[in-house]
Order: C-alpha cells, then sequence, then structure tokens
C-alpha cells in the first residue's frame, strides 16, 4: 500500500506561483512514476505535463516526494490537483485526496 498526501494548494491571484509537494509513504520502493493531475470542469483528470514558464514537475526520489511548481497562474488553471503513483511490481495506481488550488483576484 502507498499513501499519497499532497501540501501546497490554496488561493493565489492572476499571474501568481504556487508550488504543490506530495510525498509517498509506504511500499515506496516499488513506485515507478509519480505525477500530477488536475479535475476538469467535465469532471474528468488530465494529467498536468511540463510547459516551460508555466508548470515544472520535478521528482526526489531520496525524499519520495514529487512537486508541482506553476507559475503565470490564471484562472483557468483553478483545480483540484491531485497526485498520482504507478508501480512497477504490482501495476497499480495510487491517487492523493487532492489540494485545491484556486486562481482569482
Amino acid at each position: 500500500q502507498i499513501e499519497l498526501v499532497e501540501s501546497g494548494g490554496g488561493l493565489v491571484q492572476p499571474g501568481g506561483s504556487l508550488r504543490l509537494s506530495c510525498v509517498a509513504s509506504g511500499r515506496t520502493f516499488d513506485i515507478d512514476v509519480m505525477d500530477w493531475y488536475r479535475s476538469t470542469p467535465e469532471n474528468t483528470r488530465e494529467r498536468v505535463r511540463n510547459r516551460p514558464g508555466r508548470f515544472t514537475i520535478y521528482r526526489d526520489t531520496m525524499e519520495n516526494t514529487v512537486y508541482l511548481q506553476m507559475n503565470s497562474l490564471n484562472p483557468e488553471d483553478t483545480a483540484v490537483y491531485y497526485c498520482h503513483a504507478h508501480t512497477k511490481i504490482t501495476h497499480v495506481d495510487y491517487w492523493g485526496r487532492g489540494t485545491q488550488v484556486t486562481v482569482s483576484s
């Protein structure tokens, strides 16, 4: 079993920045991929991808942590951001509970 706990969400003004963190615990040796998704207005989840100048995802494998640095935020980035991990031995997907990001003036 793997537990993912996100932090760093909140309210930010347009043009601002936030850094989200996700710490994994449990069977962390089994983790292959750690990344981020966010909710959509259609009630689905879309993968957050690296976008130069906007979104940077980086992982600290020693600390079992993945970060999402978000810059130049705009209201369309408002969403619940979820941490995701996929395991390489058991091939299971794990999700965090999500952290709300609201971009508003």
